[in-house]
């Protein structure tokens, strides 16, 4: 059974969604099979993709809406939404 759920996210880290945490978002976002997009501004990037997520230049209080759709949905979600707000292990702004 498909599901597709939306949420929206704030980036808290200081510098961002820069290489290191777009790394890390594509990371834990490859592990599932469903499909995870994230959107910024109208711009929307693919989550598995690291050129793509740093192209939306994300920021510090940044506000980023998650697009997740697949069997695996809710788990993905779940696992995105706790490492953006964890700031990627690197603080808060």
């Amino acid at each position: 059974m498909s599901v597709k759920l939306t949420q929206q996210v704030k980036i808290v880290n200081p510098l961002g969604l820069h290489t290191r945490p777009a790394s890390q978002f594509v990371k834990l976002a490859s592990k599932f099979s469903a499909e995870i997009w994230v959107e910024k501004d109208g711009e929307k990037a693919n989550g598995k993709s690291i050129m793509s997520l740093m192209i939306l230049s994300a920021g510090c209080d940044s506000v980023l809406t998650l697009t997740i759709e697949g069997s695996d949905a809710a788990d993905a979600m779940q696992a995105l939404v706790d490492l953006v707000a964890s700031g990627f292990n690197e603080g808060t702004c």
